[in-house]
């Protein structure tokens, strides 16, 4: 069960566990609310799932009718719901179907600004273990905050197919030439244009890093509807012939071979997927503070709150590339639990216990 299945990270997520289960012994269908562009969809339906598109959960009586009609016709033994706290609305239709399995997953928390969405997920917190009968979610934070620090409910972490995002130098050449980059000091950015991810901080830190580095480049990818936003501003420093806005990739790992640095301002964080990639690819890192411990699996990845200014977050990530050689770090993912063959393996043994 997703909300919105389009490039986000949650989908990111769960895409990487269907495509390494073993799928002859365990098969996934989707679930997303109708607006989704279900980009996925080709290859869900090559790998032998099925999508189903159902109202939105703000139309509720719509929705809860819909997803009890296809889990009753589809007589599921396990509904698992990836929708953070709105979890309660698909679980309680799972259990007005007679789901005997009901998974909860939460990856995400609450965050300062975002008045309206916090409202929301401090309403429906309280609701969170009614109507699921396990629990799981994507760190050890993300789950108190949702569950309680006493609750007991099982970490799947965000886990990523390693042997995509290994460092290669020549493979890091080759891409660097490709995007005509092989003179430049490259920061880096995957996220969407929205609230969360700061993309008008992450301007203002790269302009200060383009005071001290006159060759940098921000290679920002994705889109969002704040876009327009930050491209405005952007002309405003006059830093468009530095910024380069790549829009949305559907495989983004080519462009972590391309930089110096990652840096991610959010806001608020779970564990974010992106984090992971960019240290499975051997980038420096200087990421918000606000996001979960677990996220740092390698010694050079700094923390910088999103309170400090961007004076201080260019000098982080200055100071985090000045002496960094970049290394294949595969072996301290997968030390961490990050390696999605391992992950998805400890999945299968999770359902199968259920059944």
């Amino acid at each position: 069960m997703m909300t919105d299945m389009n490039y986000g990270g949650v989908e990111m997520v769960v895409m990487n566990y269907y495509r390494h289960i073993d799928r002859t012994k365990v098969q996934f269908d989707f679930f997303a609310l109708e607006g989704s562009a279900v980009p996925q969809r080709e290859e869900i339906e090559r790998l032998g799932g099925r999508v189903y598109i159902v109202p939105k959960y703000t139309h509720l009586s719509a929705y809860e009718k819909e997803i009890i009609r296809l889990f009753k016709q589809n007589q599921y033994k396990i509904v698992h719901s990836h929708m953070n706290t709105l979890s309660v609305f698909s679980l309680w239709g799972a259990k007005k179907a007679g789901i005997p399995n009901r998974i909860a997953h939460n990856h995400s928390t609450a965050g300062k600004g975002e008045t309206k969405k916090n409202i929301i997920k401090y309403a429906l917190r309280p609701f969170a273990k009614i109507y699921p009968t396990k629990l799981c979610a994507c760190s050890q934070y993300a789950g108190e905050w949702l569950y309680g620090k006493n609750a007991e409910f099982q970490v799947f972490n965000n886990a990523i197919d390693l042997s995509r995002y290994s460092y290669d130098p020549q493979k890091a050449a080759a891409v660097r030439k490709e995007l005509e980059l092989e003179d430049k000091f490259v920061v880096g950015h995957i996220g969407r244009f929205c609230y969360q991810k700061n993309h008008d901080f992450l301007i203002d830190i790269f302009n200060e890093i383009h005071k001290q580095r006159q060759e940098a480049v921000l290679l920002l990818i994705g889109e969002g509807e704040l876009e327009q936003d930050i491209r405005n501003k952007v002309m405003a420093l006059g830093l468009e012939d530095s910024v380069r806005f790549m829009g949305k990739q559907k495989d983004t790992s080519k462009f972590y071979h391309a930089m110096d640095c990652f840096v991610l301002p959010s806001r608020y964080e779970g564990l974010p997927v992106v984090g992971v990639e960019a240290q499975a690819a051997g980038v420096p890192c200087v990421m918000a503070d606000v996001v979960t411990p677990e996220t740092k699996i390698l010694e050079s990845t700094a923390f910088v709150s999103p309170e400090e200014s961007a004076v201080n977050w260019a000098m982080a990530v200055l100071e985090s590339t000045s002496h960094y050689q970049k290394k294949d770090t595969s072996a301290e993912l997968r030390k961490a639990g990050f390696d999605i063959v391992t992950e998805a393996e400890k999945l299968e043994r999770f359902y199968y216990k259920l059944l």
